[in-house]
């Protein structure tokens, strides 16, 4: 399916009115809980968490938890006139059947995603079963914005919508600064009421 693909940008035909948006698209944002490059509307009953590196101690992703369900947020850089979601989703489709997993590409509610299946290690290095998750993505003006859905949203049709649903109404700032595609746009603490980070 991804040879059918050019180097053009993956996003539904929608995107800035329906979102994800970029910054320049939207009015008001001040009900939107800020993490530096990304802005999430609040919901009742939506769980929100970062994601720490263990080393370096940076935020590399905000994970949202809402009905039985979570997406993990991440956005990166990208050239201004090409997407990289399919470049970065055959990588990684290459990636997880080499490491023993499957990755099945078909088309959702954004576009091109990969349903896979990840395979896991304990602590000594030994397989330890695997990992179910869908991963999704849309190419935006000068970012990318990257979704890995676990929990219901995998497989109940009614509540992967409301995941998409709940990624579409994330708001992507690019900021100015230049950086090379695929760096991850920085993300920081925001005020509110936020579950206190995790280290990865």
């Amino acid at each position: 399916m991804t040879a059918s693909y050019s180097n053009g940008k993956s996003a539904p035909a929608d995107r800035h009115s329906a979102g994800p948006f970029d910054v320049s698209e939207v009015t008001d944002v001040s009900p939107y809980l800020d993490f530096g490059s990304m802005r999430v509307p609040p919901r009742e009953g939506l769980q929100m968490r970062l994601d720490v590196e263990e080393g370096s101690k940076r935020v590399v992703a905000v994970t949202l938890e809402w009905n039985g369900s979570s997406v993990q947020l991440q956005a990166f850089a990208a050239p201004k006139s090409e997407g990289i979601w399919h470049e970065i989703r055959s990588a990684m489709q290459q990636s997880i059947t080499t490491q023993g997993g499957q990755a099945e590409e078909r088309i959702g509610s954004l576009g091109p995603e990969l349903l896979a299946r990840i395979p896991l290690m304990d602590e000594a290095g030994n397989a330890a079963g695997f990992r179910i998750a869908r991963f999704i993505g849309v190419d935006g003006p000068k970012w990318f914005l990257r979704g890995v859905v676990g929990g219901a949203a995998i497989n109940d049709p009614m509540a992967a919508a409301d995941i998409d649903d709940l990624f579409r109404s994330v708001i992507v700032a690019r900021g100015d600064i230049p950086m090379p595609p695929k760096d991850l746009l920085p993300l920081n603490m925001p005020g509110g009421t936020v579950a206190p980070p995790r280290s990865l």
